[in-house]
């Protein structure tokens, strides 16, 4: 590879810590505001970072290229891939918290009085910046998707003293509607039209700079360019990739529109939008799924390959204790872990200034006790494909040569080890995100102060006993996590194709 372009793509790797590093310091100059690191956020910067040095170490490595050449190529990796992206940049956005400073306190206030700036005790982020209104726009109680009305009828009393039990008129939803019956039906479809027209357009400019771009690199007219990308004449999916993006284009047009004026969802017991709690659930699900397995790896491919390689004595001691754990029950595992967390919490109330403070460190205790319970299974596999390696003869080669067991370990063992442990991580994601889910459902997950899937479908369970039936949380929570899910299943099933060397061969 040039030299210059490895260096180029080494540089642009690096553009997101950059930008989150960036952000922080932009809320802070903009609004006064105090950045704010959580346990979780912390560990969601070194995982960028993680992937950002893997990527850059990759692209230097051509036996680590070829399979991600492969995954380019296909179309459902690369759309799922589109859609997964976009649920981690929500997720990044939601990572970068602050806090503002509290009303007629700004900074040239504070100056003239010569006093600091006094802080208020609610945690921000980015996220919540751009998803303002659906944040502030808090109605009383339940109101059922595109309505203008509340849910349960109340006691409203009139001007001429009279009573009468009505759907009062929700305080957002709506509101610029001066006859809901008759007009919300055409005004959701106009808005709706409207939001996902400009979505397109802003998709057309996407690919018209995309053809652009690669009419100059290959010296082609912009009309053969487009016929490339359209009929898939690339070298890699390139149609695929542009057409999810446009999905999430139009989508974001249509949300956009709709969400400022409308709850695209509905609202919840207390008011809250539905669709607000189920955007700002995807970080928890994400944290729940990548740094689970951030805490697991190390274990995993330590512990495994150290049984492997060295055998005896080291061997049965290491099976010993993954045996051991996996015949301990995981949720009653968990459950005790969490209830010892709790308690901690409840008798040191001091250590936290903000609820969000508490609520992120049980969710970064509850990572920790996923992953101390969850790397088992793959230090089996890993154990099983060391020993196969130990056999082989340039193994035994370098053992015969005096080559340190670290550097045999190192240069042989855990390169051939390399595809199980990305195929293992991208499998087990999914089944981490649903593990909180149900985890919170039971009510050992999640504090019930953050917005997560597990916490709205653990809601919803009282909401579906109702009469009538509330559904749109259930509703909600369950597209999310199935788009989620689904896309990281899609992507994994790809990484396999292309790493497993069983299936390359086929």
């Amino acid at each position: 590879m040039n030299t210059s372009n490895t260096q180029k793509r080494s540089y642009s790797l690096f553009i997101v810590p950059l930008l989150i590093a960036g952000m922080h310091g932009y809320a802070s100059f903009i609004w006064d505001a105090q950045p704010l690191v959580l346990w979780t956020d912390s560990l969601v910067y070194l995982l960028v970072l993680g992937v950002a040095g893997f990527l850059v170490y990759a692209s230097g490595k051509e036996h680590l290229r070829d399979p991600w050449k492969q995954i380019s190529r296909s179309r459902l990796g690369m759309a799922s891939l589109v859609f997964l992206l976009s649920f981690v940049i929500i997720g990044l956005l939601d990572s970068i918290h602050f806090r503002l400073p509290v009303e007629n306190n700004s900074q040239q206030i504070a100056n003239e009085l010569n006093t600091e700036i006094q802080y208020g005790t609610e945690t921000d982020s980015m996220l919540d910046i751009w998803l303002g209104p659906l944040k502030t726009n808090v109605e009383k109680t339940y109101s059922a998707p595109f309505s203008a009305y509340q849910f349960t009828k109340e006691t409203i009393e009139h001007d001429d003293g009279s009573r009468s039990r009505e759907y009062p008129r929700l305080i957002f939803g709506g509101a610029h509607l001066e006859h809901p019956e008759s007009e919300i039906s055409a005004d959701v479809l106009s808005l709706a039209i409207k939001g996902m027209i400009l979505g397109f357009f802003a998709w057309l400019v996407l690919v018209g700079v995309v053809c652009i771009r690669r009419q100059k690199k290959l010296a082609k007219s912009f009309k053969q360019t487009f016929l490339d990308i359209l009929y898939g004449k690339t070298e890699s999916a390139l149609n695929i990739v542009l057409l999810a993006i446009g999905f999430i284009f139009i989508f974001i047009g249509f949300s956009a529109e709709l969400a400022t004026k409308y709850h695209i969802f509905g609202t919840d017991k207390v008011g809250q939008d539905v669709f607000y709690q189920s955007i700002k659930s995807i970080r928890t699900g994400l944290v729940i799924g990548t740094l689970t397995t951030l805490i697991m790896l190390p274990f995993a491919v330590m512990l495994g390959i150290m049984a492997g390689y060295f055998r005896g004595r080291i061997d049965d001691l290491i099976q010993y204790l993954y045996t051991t754990l996996s015949s301990i029950p995981g949720v009653l595992l968990i459950a005790a872990a969490v209830l010892i967390m709790q308690v901690y919490m409840a008798n040191n109330p001091d250590l936290f200034e903000t609820d969000v403070e508490r609520a992120d460190l049980k969710l970064f205790f509850l990572c920790v006790i996923l992953g101390i319970t969850s790397w088992t299974g793959l230090c089996r596999m890993l154990r099983g494909e060391s020993l196969k390696l130990t056999s082989v003869e340039y193994v035994q080669a370098s053992q015969a040569l005096g080559v340190s067991h670290l550097q045999i370990i190192w240069k042989h063992i855990q390169p051939n080890v390399a595809h199980i442990i990305l195929i293992a991580v991208v499998l087990d994601f999914s089944g981490l995100v649903l593990a909180e889910a149900v985890l919170s459902y039971i009510g050992i997950g999640v504090d019930p102060s953050m917005h997560s899937w597990g916490n709205m479908i653990n809601s919803a369970r009282l909401e579906m006993a109702r009469e009538p039936i509330v559904w749109w949380s259930l509703l909600a929570a369950f597209i999310f996590m199935f788009i989620l899910v689904l896309s990281a299943n899609l992507f994994s099933d790809a990484v396999r194709d292309a790493f497993d060397p069983r299936i390359r061969k086929q």
